[in-house]
């Protein structure tokens, strides 16, 4: 896949992209008669999280973009200990305008939602309207807050004698992460996530990188306090809050208080709920997200003619993801332990 460099107040980042067209799995650059979607994914899974985004023929009617973030999939640059939405925002729009990406449609999800909300603030001129699946909360509960440590912990203890991995701490990191994205629940396309993400986290959290780690994957969540209202009342986007009904991690009066208080800052907000998804929904509940998305795209792209959907595409994540044993059209059934490794 390709790379654009970036360059930042840390240094340069290499950043790690898709784009996929109409008529192309992977483009070079987008049609620029058509609609932009930038994916932003959660902690942990890099872009290719997005794969049933990606094969689905109805949002492939327009441009697809998606890159990995700092510490993640490809990605290569330094994450300063100060690396927030602020700074994450920083980067996509830093993004943007390396590729010369018109302003776009923001599917966020998780952290990528936080970021999405930070990038309308920061940047309005980039952003046509946000989809932040799985809203982070006003503030970090403290109990998943303990939660995202325990995952860093149990992965520092598994790594930090790089010529002597302890598996059995590693797959106590691996299955905390499965729980709060799939509430623990696994299948191919989780599986394969799995083998697909380990490689790279081993890369990305080594030792050397074990700050960078916790930066992104916990004082992110934890340091983060709600936007006042004369921030949000600055917000000229329409914004569409999707909770997922099965989230264990937060429930969706969570995503209530985040609704009122874009509400009562003027904003065009909606709040929607994908029933017993997972905190990651868009990976096991695909089709009533991609429903959801479509219809919302739709709604904010009235003035532009939208050709129909191709019969078939393909998504550029699916040859990767087989290879780490995805198998296409299979639902998300339990799987043994012994799948995580091998």
């Amino acid at each position: 896949m390709p790379s654009v460099k970036i360059k930042t107040p840390s240094g340069s980042v290499q950043i790690n992209y898709t784009i996929s067209t109409p008529t192309n799995d992977n483009a070079k650059s987008i049609d620029k008669n058509l609609p932009t979607v930038l994916f932003l994914h959660p902690v942990y899974v890099g872009h290719a999280m997005f794969h049933h985004q990606f094969a689905s023929q109805k949002l492939r009617r327009c441009n697809l973009v998606g890159f990995d973030w700092r510490c993640h999939g490809e990605t290569i640059g330094a994450v300063p200990s100060n690396f927030r939405r602020k700074e994450a925002a920083d980067d996509v729009a830093k993004f943007m305008e390396a590729l010369k990406l018109p302003h776009c449609h923001l599917f966020g999800v998780s952290l990528g939602a936080c970021v999405a909300l930070q990038t309308a603030i920061s940047y309005p001129d980039k952003v046509l309207s946000l989809f932040m699946l799985s809203p982070l909360p006003l503030i970090e509960p403290e109990i998943v807050g303990a939660g995202r440590q325990e995952i860093y912990d149990c992965w520092v203890d598994g790594c930090k004698d790089p010529k002597n991995i302890d598996q059995d701490a590693l797959l106590d990191a691996i299955f905390g992460a499965l729980q709060l994205g799939f509430n623990g629940g696994s299948g191919s396309m989780t599986t394969s996530l799995v083998q697909y993400t380990v490689p790279q986290g081993m890369k990305n959290w080594s030792s050397q990188h074990f700050e960078e780690f916790h930066t992104v994957s916990v004082k992110f969540f934890i340091d983060r306090k709600p936007h006042p209202r004369e921030v949000l009342s600055t917000i000229k986007t329409p914004i569409h809050l999707v909770h997922c009904g099965g989230d264990i991690a937060y429930p969706i009066h969570y995503a209530e208080e985040l609704r009122d208080a874009l509400k009562d800052a003027g904003v065009d907000v909606r709040l929607s709920q994908v029933e017993a998804a997972p905190h990651f929904g868009n990976v096991t509940h695909s089709e009533p997200v991609n429903a959801l998305f479509h219809d919302w795209i739709m709604e904010n792209t009235r003035k532009i003619n939208i050709p129909p959907a191709k019969p078939t595409v393909k998504s550029p994540f699916e040859a990767a993801l087989i290879k780490c044993g995805y198998i296409p059209g299979e639902g998300n059934a339990s799987d043994s332990e012994d799948d995580f490794f091998h």
